[in-house]
């Protein structure tokens, strides 16, 4: 299994759609959360996606697609 962490920023129109969770599901993943920060106009999310690694580019490619914007973490996510 692999591993990859993710900063995720949802505007201001999905962040009441359940994306996180539909593309963990759509691309058999386990998604932490490790930080998070929702407000009403805009959403933000450290997450770290566990899964095979041709899912992980798959589901960087869905949220991207979705209307997220995907910036990779590098190191540990919890510090």
């Amino acid at each position: 299994m692999a591993k990859k962490a993710l900063h995720l920023i949802f505007p201001e129109k999905l962040i009441r759609e359940p994306i996180m969770f539909l593309v963990a599901r759509d691309h058999h993943l386990v998604l932490s959360i490790c930080r998070a920060r929702i407000t009403a106009t805009a959403g933000e999310a450290t997450v770290e996606l566990e899964g095979g690694a041709q899912d992980l580019e798959r589901a960087e490619k869905a949220f991207k697609e979705k209307g997220v914007k995907v910036e990779s973490v590098l190191g540990d996510v919890i510090e």
